[in-house]
């Protein structure tokens, strides 16, 4: 298959495209590789995909040297032209959204991105996959449009319309527009709604990078809401196994359809901050901090209807995982860390 996979700069959209190029597919990865977090650590994930960051001229396609059915365009979803002339051009299989303006508290500081990203970006990409024949879009979505939602475990028939973020609520709007084109237009669209991925090369503003920094340093995390958080922890390896059993199987006819994905064993943070702990050999000082806006308590996925259609089911376990997250992140920041 050809795939368009957006965002391949990022934490999931970085995994994605090297596990579907392994698996001999071709792809051509977009990213805008904006200054949200460290733009070295984004240039870094490209250059283990072959791609150097540097040759990457806007809005030229820059081939891999390690994968030859890799091309990699620096590009704004935003950028509707730009945007038109890569549907054009590349005649798509299928097509992965995975590029967003990520991060809840975030949002609440500088909303305007959000909206530019995540709603007029995103419509970007369906009229690409409206005006181009593309029968199949998958696209990332998120467990945050839950907002306060008290009935757990998350099922993908309850309520979404009470987020208590601007990014759940441009998530929201994302799974309407989808839902639109694809009765509009007749092709078929699968909202992931992904919990909470972790793993190497992670983003650097989720927890397991916030708080291995801290650790390692000597200096106190931040703890919200005094610990007393649950959020469902999955492996990016699990992740992108369930990302790429949906792109293979498109569904028999153009519908849409929402997904659950995540692991559906929520660990409590201080629990989460023990594993840690063990892993990285030394020992958190915490600063205990109230409830952050835009926050919720706890998530929780009941992910019984994608292992129901696709077979997905999480192998990978809490303790694992962060171990291999714990080598990754001492491995490559150790110059940081050791000058």
């Amino acid at each position: 298959m050809k795939i368009l996979v957006t965002g391949t700069a990022g934490f999931i959209g970085f995994h994605l495209a090297r596990r579907l190029l392994e698996a001999g597919d071709e792809v051509v990865g977009v990213d805008s590789v904006n200054d949200y977090y460290d733009v070295r650590l984004k240039a870094d994930r490209l250059a283990q995909t072959g791609i150097d960051l540097a040759r990457a001229a806007y809005g030229e396609p820059v081939r891999s040297d390690r994968y030859p059915a890799y091309r990699f365009v620096r590009l704004r979803l935003e950028d509707r032209e730009g945007m038109e002339r890569l549907f054009a051009a590349e005649h798509f299989d299928a097509v992965c959204n995975l590029a967003a303006q990520a991060g809840v508290r975030y949002s609440i500081e500088n909303p305007e991105s959000y909206v530019q990203s995540n709603v007029e970006g995103f419509l970007h990409v369906l009229e690409g996959c409206r005006r181009h024949g593309i029968g199949h879009l998958v696209y990332a979505s998120s467990s945050s449009v839950y907002g306060g939602n008290a009935k757990v475990p998350f099922s993908e028939d309850d309520r979404t319309d009470d987020p208590v973020s601007l990014y759940a609520a441009t998530k929201k709007a994302g799974e309407l527009m989808a839902r639109t084109y694809s009765h509009l237009y007749g092709f078929a669209t699968t909202g992931l709604r992904f919990f909470t991925v972790y793993g190497p090369w992670g983003r650097p503003d989720m927890a397991p990078m916030l708080f291995s920094r801290a650790m390692l340093a000597g200096e106190p995390i931040r703890v919200f809401n005094n610990g007393d958080l649950l959020r469902d922890f999955t492996y990016i390896d699990d992740i992108v196994e369930g990302v790429a059993a949906v792109l293979r199987q498109p569904p028999a006819s153009p519908i849409d359809r929402i997904y659950n994905i995540g692991c559906s064993q929520p660990v409590r943070l201080t629990d989460f901050i023990r594993t840690l702990e063990e892993a990285l050999g030394c020992e958190a000082r915490k600063q205990m901090l109230p409830m952050q806006a835009g926050d919720v308590y706890r998530t929780y996925a009941d992910t019984s209807r994608l292992e129901a259609d696709y077979g997905y089911r999480p192998t990978t376990d809490l303790r694992t995982g962060i171990g291999r997250f714990a080598a990754w992140y001492k491995t490559y920041y150790q110059s940081d860390l050791n000058p």
